[in-house]
């Protein structure tokens, strides 16, 4: 066990930018699986950065500014994107995101359909639905990455996709499908029931939600984290039991229909399919 730890410890900074010095990662990188122990992978520090956070912050300000700061958007534009100027590492992050997205595309009808997707990024997601026949309105926290969606959506020629910059709170409609993917993480326990709420009030009939799970293993990696000095964190990271968001779906009228674990190295989520009760 000690032996895999300092494994996960010495590859965690493989996470920052080929040719920027080490430093304190300030939000999760990827979540994964080294040798059979589950570990959540932060560039600058594996352990430490699960570790109990008690500050007083407030995680949507948090994570906002992140992903407008040059550093938060600058790191996740190239790993999603098809730049080579990354490090194995950020590989692995980027096709681990990649199956996600892919198994999304594969399972959800397009043609015809309107589709909101929360927490868009760069436009993974949304930008391959609009290409396949869906009317898709997309958001982002971060004017950064909904400027960077609207670019590249314009550059592969989608006219019927839309990208906003608002927090989840504010998205208003109705819709047939709707998709949030890998934006749980930021999410504590009450509030990612507030969040399925949210997903549930605005579909009429799919959902597609995938976040990291809390396994045994993630859970023992984070009590070894206490045992480390806390890092300056500008995000908290946040684990999932699966059984909490079924049951959130569920509450609202929603059956889950499938689900696929995507696993990577140093990328580790889950995705599920809900479709609303007739």
């Amino acid at each position: 066990m000690a032996a895999r730890i300092l494994a996960c410890l010495a590859v965690t900074s493989a996470l920052q930018a080929p040719v920027q010095p080490v430093r304190q990662a300030t939000q999760l990188q990827a979540l994964g699986v080294v040798e059979g122990l589950g570990a959540v992978v932060i560039g600058g520090g594996v352990a430490a950065l699960l570790a109990e956070d008690n500050r007083d912050i407030d995680d949507k300000t948090e994570v906002e500014k992140y992903f407008n700061g040059e550093d938060g958007f600058g790191r996740w534009n190239k790993i999603y994107s098809e730049t080579d100027d990354i490090n194995g590492v950020q590989k692995e992050i980027r096709d681990g995101h990649g199956q996600t997205i892919d198994k999304v595309l594969g399972w959800a009808e397009a043609d015809g359909r309107t589709v909101c997707d929360l927490g868009c990024g760069v436009g993974s997601l949304a930008i391959p639905l609009a290409q396949k026949g869906a009317t898709v309105s997309a958001s982002d926290i971060s004017a950064a990455m909904a400027t960077e969606a609207s670019k590249r959506a314009a550059a592969a020629g989608v006219t019927t996709a839309t990208f906003d910059t608002s927090d989840m709170e504010n998205v208003s409609g109705e819709y047939d499908t709707v998709s949030c993917i890998d934006v749980m993480i930021h999410y504590p326990t009450d509030k990612m029931v507030d969040l399925v709420d949210k997903l549930c009030a605005l579909s009429t009939d799919k959902i597609y939600v995938s976040f990291a799970p809390k396994t045994p293993q993630l859970a023992v990696l984070k009590k070894v984290g206490s045992l480390f000095p806390g890092p300056s964190k500008a995000t908290r990271a946040y684990l999932h039991k699966e059984e909490d968001v079924v049951a959130a779906l569920a509450k609202n009228g929603f059956t889950v229909d499938r689900s696929h674990l995507t696993s990577q190295n140093f990328y580790f989520s889950l995705l599920l399919e809900a479709t609303a009760k007739a």
